[in-house]
């Protein structure tokens, strides 16, 4: 370890810290002028100060993928994102173009928030596409059946965003503002079970907010501050 001038982890980020620790302690003043990496997408390079302050350069460097554990997914194209030291910023963007890979700029404080859409886009996307599934299944659909009823359905939607944008891909009773279905809909979800209205709920505001309408550009949304408010930015 002490021989090699760059060094990634890859642990998960519960563990990033005391791998640091870790490799301070064998390294010491040999880790002056070598490289350190790691490849938490919520975590900055702050969490490497342990080493840091033995002389090695530190920074960051996430790939936009997902990792499933049984396959190796290609990083061709994928985008890393990347902050931290100078020097290891130069390293990681080497590492990330070296397996086809796009480098990208981030400000530390940005990695949570970056790191939610990626969450928002994998993780939940699939959970909202399962919940659907099990709402089949609730009715006497078997799996495989509902599966093939939905899926192609979600594909298409992300066929049409991809090529036709937001606007054109947004269909359904929200989107042609038939709130009489929708409350129906949150009727029938309540009665079948509370987590899924209140997330079909959340989901329809959220899209009240975000998606756009004729001749409007689509909000950004502000979380909670510390008051207890919400801030809506328009872009």
């Amino acid at each position: 370890i002490r021989q090699s001038t760059c060094i990634l982890i890859a642990t998960p980020d519960s563990e990033v810290a005391s791998a640091a620790e870790e490799l301070g302690r064998i390294g010491d003043e040999e880790l002056k002028g070598h490289v350190i990496l790691h490849t938490s997408g919520a975590l900055d390079s702050s969490v490497l100060n342990t080493v840091r302050k033995h002389g090695a350069a530190v920074g960051s460097m996430h790939p936009l993928q997902t990792f499933n554990g049984v396959t190796v997914p290609s990083l061709e194209g994928k985008v890393f994102a990347i902050e931290g030291d100078a020097q290891a910023v130069r390293k990681a963007r080497k590492i990330a173009r070296a397996v086809g890979g796009a480098p990208s700029p981030i400000e530390a404080p940005d990695k949570p928030l970056y790191h939610a859409a990626g969450a928002l886009a994998a993780g939940h996307a699939l959970v909202v596409v399962e919940s659907a599934i099990q709402l089949l299944m609730a009715l006497g659909t078997k799996r495989a059946e509902a599966i093939r009823a939905l899926l192609p359905m979600t594909k298409q939607v992300l066929q049409n965003y991809e090529r036709l944008g937001m606007k054109a891909a947004w269909t359904g009773p929200l989107a042609r503002g038939d709130y009489e279905v929708v409350a129906k809909h949150l009727a029938a979800l309540q009665n079948y079970s509370p987590e899924y209205c209140n997330a079909y709920d959340a989901l329809n505001r959220l899209a009240e907010r975000i998606m756009p309408r004729d001749g409007e550009e689509p909000a950004q949304l502000g979380c909670a501050s510390s008051n207890g408010t919400h801030g809506v930015r328009h872009s």
